[in-house]
């Protein structure tokens, strides 16, 4: 179609006083798109999605470098747009493509299931949406939380699940044993999302040639199954909508029907009392679709060299430059965006290693705006390593040092505490400091409170913890080809002990608790393909991001097969909600006991600071061989917790010894008395 010039107002109306992106008016609609190294942009409109052409219209440049059209006739709402962006010369620091290109600041896109996605702004209207008075869910205190890391299909894509809805967040919500119902069958009272926008679910076909001359050598799956490939920051995932499909090159997102169902399913967590965060992706962008910010300004988006090449310390393939205006302007402000419209209580931060301090001190400023108590979480490597500068700037980390303190990095050639050996140097004063939320001040220490320590031994990323186990204790099994992934779930006696060992040393440590979905039965990740293409089928997975398949959906069936860890767990969950002083303890209330075997870890516990009515005794034998006899202080000890089982009401009831057995612990509590 042919170009229109821009309306007559345009020189009457302020852009500076709209945002990027769309902005719907009284009177027609201002789009803008920051863009300062292209020397011409197209916008054009389209009434359907499929149109291959539309109506086209040519923006003017500001001084900043964004472009802006004010569209003054016709109705626009219901449509779509995109941009056709052109440089006369060819840069380094620039990528042109004949394709359209959607808005980086899209609220919702339309797009095909093709790796290049081919996605298209659609105009919508932010509907009023009943929250029915809902509000922000997040405690004062977040050690209080106990999060549950799952990917959202994981735990209602098995037909155990038993979800008889469509589409994955409606699911969520509505299944039978999956989704929110298993949330609180477990009790815990926070789940953690992998990432919910919208990414690049396809990549190119395995060993095809693309564009470009790149051939895909590294997915099999060609598929992005955990979502770590951003390509719109504002905009909802629309696979996990009622309207969408995995058909290859089927059309996706027509409807707004992802950002009314996601909402919904917010809001009945909300109600559950779970709070929710969200797994973010600000360190790099999608690497194989149409992605905006690599064709709007590859320069200033993007950390590249002199060649204009990107640099790649994050190891993803693409570091974002969080330090230039944009950059920053599009995450701070996605964040604000996701927490105003679809109540997010909080957020991790993936590879935060890149972002720059004073991103990470504005996302702070301008998050606690909305909620004081807004939940940050890094995953502080990435680039750089750096848990004590977040902890700095009052966020909280994942910490992988507890994680490899306490189940080792590697199954076969570096094991930890719960193994009976010693991980990466790993001392006894070491893992007394992680017990007391891994403090600065102490032997390889990260932060200044506990309050910063987020403590995890499994998570999506690596081996499950039953598959470390596993592995561990027999290492053929890391080769082994399982025919029923049913053998390879059942745990051993010795297995099974050495889980429980790590699940209370993981839940009596002062800090923040999170545990990964299927932890809680030490579920194995056994690769499953139905395709007969994956040489490894039957193998265990430490790496299963691509895999849309039985490999990661949980089968809620094979809890019985390790029915005695998952009540563990429930009871470990309910413990630990109830006895602040295992999770929020003044460091000098935690007193160590001496010894001789290093192996052999006894504390007692106060609960006076934490308002808790209990004083604890707590002791973990790693020794896989020997018993440890322990001194009780004087009085009369109740056990909530042994080697065989977790129960907040008590166990039995003992006094001056207990003898705890190798790869085994014991919680033992005592009513404080007042001294009046």
């Amino acid at each position: 179609m042919p170009l229109t010039s821009p309306s007559a107002t345009v020189k009457e109306l302020q852009f500076d006083n709209y945002q990027l992106g769309y902005t719907i008016l009284d009177k027609g609609i201002v789009f803008r798109l920051f863009a300062p190294q292209a020397d011409e942009v197209i916008l054009e409109v389209f009434d359907h999605y499929e149109q291959t052409s539309g109506s086209r219209f040519k923006m003017t440049k500001d001084e900043k470098g964004i472009w802006n059209y004010h569209h003054t006739t016709g109705r626009m709402l219901g449509k779509w747009y995109g941009y056709s962006l052109h440089k006369n010369e060819e840069s380094l620091f620039f990528e042109q493509t004949e394709y359209l290109i959607a808005d980086p600041w899209s609220k919702h896109v339309t797009s095909r299931n093709h790796y290049l996605g081919f996605a298209k702004t659609k105009i919508i209207e932010e509907k009023a949406f009943d929250w029915e008075g809902d509000d922000f869910l997040a405690p004062k205190d977040p050690r209080d939380l106990v999060i549950y890391e799952t990917h959202i299909k994981d735990m209602v894509a098995h037909p155990s699940a038993k979800t008889y809805v469509q589409g994955i967040y409606n699911d969520f919500r509505e299944a039978e044993v999956g989704g929110i119902n298993y949330l609180k069958t477990l009790g815990v009272n926070a789940v953690e999302f992998l990432p919910l926008q919208k990414f690049a679910y396809y990549e190119p076909p395995f060993n095809e040639k693309i564009e470009g001359g790149l051939t895909n050598t590294w997915n099999l799956y060609a598929r992005n199954y955990w979502g770590y490939m951003t390509s719109f920051f504002f905009a909802p995932e629309t696979i996990y909508a009622s309207d969408a499909t995995l058909e290859e090159k089927e059309i996706i997102g027509r409807t707004d029907a992802a950002s009314a169902e996601l909402k919904e399913l917010v809001k009945a967590l909300h109600k559950e009392e779970i709070t929710v965060i969200m797994d973010v992706v600000y360190n790099h962008a999608s690497q194989y679709d149409l992605n905006p910010l690599k064709y709007t300004d590859k320069g200033h988006y993007f950390r590249t060299n002199e060649l204009g090449q990107y640099l790649n310390d994050s190891w993803t393939g693409n570091d974002i430059e969080t330090q230039t205006e944009y950059s920053r302007k599009l995450i701070v402000e996605s964040i604000k965006y996701w927490m105003t419209e679809y109540h997010i209580d909080g957020f991790r931060f993936d590879l935060a290693g890149i972002l720059d301090w004073e991103t990470v001190d504005l996302i702070k400023k301008e998050a606690q705006k909305i909620n004081p108590n807004v939940i940050l979480i890094a995953e502080p490597w990435g680039g750089e390593y750096k848990p004590a500068g977040f902890s700095d700037h009052g966020w909280a980390s994942w910490n992988d040092r507890i994680r490899n303190g306490l189940k080792g990095y590697d199954p076969v050639f570096n094991k930890g505490f719960i193994l009976g050996e010693w991980s990466h140097g790993t001392t006894r004063f070491a893992l007394e400091n992680f017990i007391r939320g891994t403090l600065e001040s102490a032997e390889h220490g990260l932060f200044n409170s506990s309050k910063d320590s987020v403590n995890y031994i499994e998570s999506h990323d690596g081996y499950t913890l039953g598959d470390f186990i596993r592995i561990a204790l027999n290492p053929a099994k890391k080769e082994k080809v399982f025919k029923k992934k049913s053998v390879s779930t059942k745990l051993t006696k010795k297995e099974l002990k050495v889980a429980k060992l790590g699940a209370l040393s993981l839940f009596v440590s002062q800090g923040i608790t999170m545990i990964h979905a299927g932890q809680e039965w030490a579920r194995a990740k056994v690769i499953t393909d139905h395709t007969g293409k994956d040489p490894n089928a039957g193998k265990l997975d430490h790496d299963s991001y691509n895999k849309d398949n039985g490999t990661n959906w949980l089968n809620f069936n094979e809890i019985k097969l390790n029915q005695e860890l998952f009540d563990y767990y429930l009871g470990l969950i309910e413990l630990r909600k109830s006895s602040p002083a295992l999770r929020k303890a003044k460091p000098e209330e935690i007193v160590f006991k001496v010894y001789k075997d290093p192996l052999h870890i006894t504390f007692s516990v106060e609960g006076i600071s934490s308002g808790d009515s209990y004083d604890y005794f707590i002791s973990l034998n790693a020794n896989t061989k020997s018993d440890h006899e322990i001194d009780l202080p004087k009085g009369s000890w109740e056990v909530v917790a042994d080697g065989k089982q977790v129960d907040s009401s008590g166990i039995n009831r003992i006094q001056k010894v207990y003898n705890v057995a190798a790869s085994s612990s014991v919680v033992l509590r005592k009513l404080r008395v007042s001294p009046s």
